[in-house]
């Protein structure tokens, strides 16, 4: 049986890693999960920069704090307060779904820390994937990997690339400075004193006009600044969801947005 990944730190989500392998699951199914409970309670979701026009639209798009940030939407202002799903584990409206919760309970992880080499785990507490007589095979009789644990490895790959390539985003962000310690003060009616959020990053709109002409350029002909602005524009949204946590009777609290755990984007 391989060896446990050695990961003593497990992104959002992920209670434990097992590797798949067709000696220990080998009558093991792909069964899915009927809801997504496992993320109820989170309040900020990791993203990729290719999905930041699709969830642009429904949620607020930040960066977490630190010298290592990473994108992320916000499902609540406050830690624990997910205002999208119901007690049922399922979103009350149709919205953009991030590929990292799509991707649960799999993953790929390394399994030697003096080797580079990903394979493909996943979270056996999760549920989703076990004996049953029900689901789709995850390998053949003579164990080899079906068509649903392919698919299953191509969306982690896919996943993985999309990490390096938010990764590289990030960092094009550092180098030109862009950055900027982010706060958003929303006045609730009957409210005294406004609500001040703090605790996470977003781009400097000063800066991003003061640019030379060919970093413009360069960033519009490299898809940075749609990216940019698609980030810009979903600031507006933490209104929205401010109001939906005041409806829901989970009073927001004046307080910073908590730190968000390494979600291992790549």
């Amino acid at each position: 049986m391989a060896s446990a990944p050695q990961q003593p730190n497990l992104p959002i989500f992920y209670k434990d890693l097992v590797p798949l392998n067709s000696k220990d699951h080998a009558d093991w199914k792909s069964i899915g999960l009927d809801n997504a409970k496992f993320m109820e309670d989170q309040h900020a979701i990791p993203l990729t920069v290719e999905e930041f026009p699709q969830a642009q639209r429904n949620f607020p798009i930040v960066f977490s704090a630190g010298d290592n940030p990473v994108p992320l939407i916000l499902m609540g202002m406050n830690e624990g307060v997910n205002v999208f799903m119901n007690e049922e584990g399922r979103f009350d409206d149709p919205v953009y779904v991030p590929a990292y919760v799509r991707r649960y309970p799999f993953m790929l992880a390394k399994l030697r820390p003096d080797s580079d080499e990903l394979s493909l785990c996943f979270d056996p507490t999760a549920g989703g994937i076990g004996e049953s007589k029900d689901g789709n095979a995850l390998f053949d009789k003579d164990g080899n990997a079906t068509e649903t644990t392919q698919n299953i490895l191509k969306f982690c790959e896919n996943f993985e690339q999309a990490g390096q390539r938010t990764s590289a985003f990030m960092e094009e962000l550092k180098k030109l400075d862009l950055l900027m310690e982010g706060e958003v003060s929303i006045q609730q009616d009957g409210v005294e004193k406004p609500f001040i959020y703090r605790g996470f990053q977003m781009v400097n709109e000063e800066k991003l006009r003061e640019l030379r002409g060919d970093e413009l350029r360069k960033m519009n002909q490299n898809g940075m600044l749609p990216l940019i602005h698609a980030h810009l524009f979903s600031l507006q949204v933490m209104r929205e969801v401010f109001s939906k946590q005041v409806q829901s009777g989970k009073a927001p609290q004046i307080t910073e947005l908590p730190e968000v755990p390494d979600a291992q984007l790549s």
